[in-house]
This record gives C-alpha cells, sequence and structure tokens, in this order.
C-alpha cells in the first residue's frame, strides 16, 4: 500500500509540473545473478539460423542476435565476450529460460499473446520486423499460396510458423500436408531432397537462405503471400521488472546511439565532447544513465564501443557489409522511413 501511495504521489507530483522525489531504484536480481556469476547465459541455437545465430568455419558464434546478446553483456559486465552462447532448439527455449539455464532469449522470437500470457514470459521492446513467408520449388511454376493445394509444407518445429501457416492455408481452403523438422539442417535438406513442395519460414531467413546458402537460387521462388509482419524482441521470465528495463534500454541506447551518429568509431571522441546534452547522457558524460539501473553509467559508451550501434550491427551481419546484402527495409529507424524508434532518454 505504501509503494501505490508513493506511485500515485510521483504521479500527481509529475502531473502538476512538480519534481517529484528521486526514489532508490532496486537492482534486478537477474543481473545481480550474471554480475556473481561473470557471464551473461544467452540463446544460441542447435545449428545455424543464417544471419541471426550462425556458426562460423572456425566454430565461432556470429549474427545479429548473438551481437545483441553481445551488447547486454557488455552493458552489465563490460566484456562481450563475457557472453555465454547455450545451444537450443526452438522448442528448447523457453523451457531452458523458465529453468535458469539461460537468463535471456534473443533468438529471433516473436511476441505473441501466448508466451506473453500462457508461457509466461516478460518482452522487450521490438528491435527487428520481419513476416512469414513460404519458398517452393521454381519448377512448380507457381507464384501464391493458393497454388499450393494437395502440397506438403515443411516447417521447423516449435516456431508460430508451423501454426500461422496452417491458419492460412486452412483460410484459402488449401488442402495441405504439413511436416515439421526439430533442426533447419534437417528442414533445409528435406526441401532440397524434393520431400515437401514449399518451405514455410521467417521472410528475412528464406531470403538470406535463397541468396547465399542453394546452389541455385534461381530454381526457387518466394511466394509473394506475406502471412504476418512479426514484432521480434528479447524474451525474459516474468517476475524481474528491473531486468526488462536494462534490456529495454540496451536495445533502446543503440537506437539513440545510430540516431545521433555515434559510432564505435567515434564513441570515444563523442564522450570527450559531447556534441549536445542527449549525447552527453547517453554516454555517462552527464550522470544518470547507469545509476537508474544500477549500473555503471559509461555503459551504453562500453557497449557502443564493443559492438556498434544498431545500424552497424545490422549492416556487420544482415546488411551492405554482410554476405547477405538484405536491405533495411521497416528495420531501419523511424527517421530514415523504417517502423524502428527509441524512448525519451530525458
Amino acid at each position: 500500500m505504501a509503494t501505490n501511495i508513493a506511485k500515485i504521489a510521483c504521479a500527481v507530483a509529475f502531473a502538476a509540473g512538480v519534481a517529484a522525489p528521486v526514489t532508490a531504484v532496486a537492482k534486478s536480481s537477474t543481473v545481480t545473478a550474471i554480475e556473481e556469476r561473470g557471464t551473461l547465459l544467452c540463446s544460441g541455437h542447435n545449428g545455424s539460423y543464417f544471419g541471426f545465430v550462425e556458426v562460423n568455419d572456425k566454430n565461432e558464434w556470429k549474427g545479429l542476435d548473438i551481437d545483441m546478446c553481445r551488447a547486454l553483456t557488455t552493458a552489465i559486465l563490460g566484456d562481450p565476450d563475457k557472453a555465454q552462447i547455450v545451444p537450443l532448439s526452438w522448442a528448447q527455449r523457453f523451457p531452458a529460460l523458465q529453468s535458469g539455464d539461460v537468463d535471456v532469449i534473443i533468438k529471433a522470437t516473436g511476441w505473441t499473446m501466448g508466451r506473453d500470457t500462457e508461457v509466461g514470459l516478460q518482452f522487450s521492446l521490438p528491435y527487428f520486423f520481419g513476416g512469414t513467408q513460404f519458398m517452393a520449388h521454381g519448377d512448380l511454376g507457381i507464384t501464391e499460396a493458393k497454388e499450393l493445394d494437395g502440397g506438403t509444407i515443411c516447417v521447423e518445429a516449435g516456431t508460430t510458423i508451423e501454426r500461422l501457416a496452417g491458419n492460412y492455408l486452412k483460410t484459402l481452403g488449401i488442402e495441405h500436408t504439413m511436416v515439421s523438422y526439430e533442426k533447419a539442417s534437417e528442414l533445409r535438406a528435406a526441401y532440397l531432397a524434393n520431400r515437401c513442395d514449399a518451405f514455410a519460414a521467417w521472410g528475412p531467413f528464406l531470403a538470406v537462405l535463397r541468396a547465399t546458402e542453394l546452389e541455385k537460387p534461381d530454381a526457387h521462388i518466394i511466394l509473394s503471400d506475406q502471412l504476418s509482419n512479426e514484432p521480434i524482441a528479447a524474451a525474459m521470465r516474468q517476475g524481474d521488472e528491473e531486468f526488462v528495463d536494462m534490456v529495454n534500454w540496451m536495445i533502446a541506447a543503440l537506437l539513440i546511439a545510430e540516431e545521433e551518429g555515434v559510432t564505435s568509431a567515434n564513441v570515444e571522441e563523442m564522450a570527450s565532447n559531447p556534441p549536445n546534452p542527449k549525447i552527453a547522457r547517453l554516454l555517462g558524460v552527464d550522470p544518470g544513465m547507469g545509476e537508474r539501473l544500477g549500473i555503471r553509467d559509461t555503459w551504453a559508451k562500453e557497449m557502443i564501443a564493443a559492438t556498434g550501434n544498431f545500424g552497424e550491427i545490422y549492416d556487420r551481419n544482415l546488411g551492405k557489409g554482410s554476405p547477405y546484402k538484405l536491405e533495411r527495409g521497416l528495420n531501419n529507424l523511424w527517421s530514415h522511413g523504417g517502423v524502428l524508434y527509441a524512448p525519451i532518454l530525458d
């Protein structure tokens, strides 16, 4: 009750334009556990999910989601190399989070009502948007999903895609057989062996796969149907609101850095002579950025130095600096025609 009264008093003071008293910030129990352990446990994949969570030829993890994990690790522990990536299938990720085997899921995970309620998760700000689509063998001569009548559709188990694809085809009145596979490599092999007519997956993944991983890209066509536009966010256990704040402001700081032109190359220079008050606050020159989260004021500066801003992370893993060359599209800043934006840094 006392907490509620304090919140009401702060709200009234804020509404009246009166400065509310500063209250002590409770520290996240998850952040405390990460600091005591000395590593952050983050989700990997049981194979490669190209562009997002993949293993290179040196058996090293890379990808947009891996870099987001490293950014969060730097924010909390000051060192991206303290991220410990735990290989998990899609079906294993939520039980692993709930059991404490990982601290956070950052792995192309869509924010859905069922996961938010029945599964008992909390989600961050979306950091990526992508829809489900079908890819089919070009020799079938089809361009739309309504032409898949009687076909076999392959999907990866434990994702929202199986349900989305099934519901979509049912709505169109398309008779089909759905076959699910535990691993992306098994799914890809089944599709290439013609055991299925079409491959339902996340659109950005299909585009990356078709462009770089298939021997004859022109022999495969991504159908025009867009089944969803899914907000992708980090997933966390319920009950630790302060950790949600931490993850949200990690994402926000990466976006604000891109908006303000703060990069891994110039962050030290920006910190030594901030061009405006927003950058001074972001980089910890003016205090407050860390105290509100129970960590160092310079966490965002260290994070940007280690991983770059969001635009740098995108370009390195999916965009012009990657083999995939995916346009930003919706995943650009709002000021550049996309839908990504950060909350206000006050």
